[in-house]
């Protein structure tokens, strides 16, 4: 495996200033050819720092902050410029430019690259569609719809260059498998407080880079972030998991106020008997409590209802 080599390149600025002085000699030397064109060596010399400036030029390289150059000498690979500045290289060096930049894409997105015309000038820049939700099945088997933003960076140029063939086209299709590979480990939601999709998130999405990391180890890329953007059941039932998700919603609702109804009742009867008001027998008591446990644990407004009684002699 290739690893990344740092290479420490010349300042620009002395062959800059070689290549003036080159020129300046090369023109003067043709000029003092012209005057007295018996001197050949004049003419010689003007070629000649004429050619070894222009060899020198390419050797001439502007490397801005967060981006690289990878320095290749016939194949060979001879290490990565990272700092920023202004160099001078061997001007035989071939220098990829590879950027350093925090970058981020959605799964479920398109690439579509630059296109140039036949002089090489990009006619339409590289364009990138909206992400589109992956349909998968949770670990319950439940279709659903899942899409993912992953945030990632280039951290070693050589094996992001050298041990994978593209490694943005890489980077999206292996965030893609695992996001697959996570949604079929997890139901969409769990009732038994084990982690789901829907009620851990932080935790899934721990997993998620942690699984996109592992995979892309060998392109020499760091995944920052991964969270999920996007998380529901696929249309075909999505109506029937409302309901269900409406239905326990309802009975915890009512066991919540099941519970509350219990504990005031349980108080009230505390209260009475501690404070003498009333000696209720067994049968007047069970008709207090159903009747207590009516009215707080309706839905409804109650009416009361007046019993009066009359005697008759």
């Amino acid at each position: 495996m290739i690893q990344e080599r740092p290479f420490k390149p010349l300042s620009g600025w002395g062959p800059l200033i070689v290549v003036l002085v080159l020129v300046v000699l090369s023109i003067w030397s043709f000029m003092s050819f012209l005057v007295s064109a018996s001197v050949l060596s004049n003419l010689m010399a003007s070629i000649f720092c004429l050619v070894t400036s222009m060899v020198m030029v390419f050797g001439f390289m502007a490397v801005a902050p967060n981006d690289s150059r990878v320095l290749l000498l016939f194949g060979d690979y001879r290490g990565t410029v990272t700092t920023s500045g202004f160099f001078w290289v061997n001007p035989f060096y071939s220098k990829k430019k590879l950027s350093l930049r925090v970058r981020n894409f959605e799964t479920g997105s398109t690439r579509s690259p630059a296109q140039t015309n036949e002089a090489g000038k990009v006619v339409q820049a590289e364009t990138r569609s909206s992400g589109k939700p992956s349909k998968v099945n949770d670990r319950d088997g439940n279709p659903i719809e899942i899409s993912a933003v992953v945030v990632w960076k280039v951290v070693d140029t050589a094996e992001a260059l050298f041990e994978v063939d593209d490694f943005e086209h890489y980077v999206e299709v292996q965030s893609e498998a695992a996001l697959r590979v996570l949604a079929s480990r997890h139901p969409y939601d769990s009732e038994d407080h084990e982690v789901s999709l829907r009620g851990e998130p932080t935790v899934v999405c721990g997993q998620l880079q942690a699984d996109i990391q592992e995979r892309l180890g060998k392109a020499g890329v760091e995944v920052i972030e991964a969270r999920i953007s996007h998380l529901a059941y696929s249309p075909e039932i999505a109506a029937a998991m409302l309901q269900r998700q409406q239905a326990q919603a309802v009975v915890a609702a009512r066991t919540k106020i099941v519970e509350g109804a219990v504990g005031m009742v349980e108080m009230a009867l505390a209260q009475l008997q501690r404070d003498d008001i009333l000696h209720l027998d067994d049968e007047r008591r069970a008709s207090m409590v159903s009747n207590l446990l009516v009215v707080l644990c309706s839905d409804r407004h109650t009416q009361p209802v007046i019993n009066t009684s009359s005697s008759t002699g």
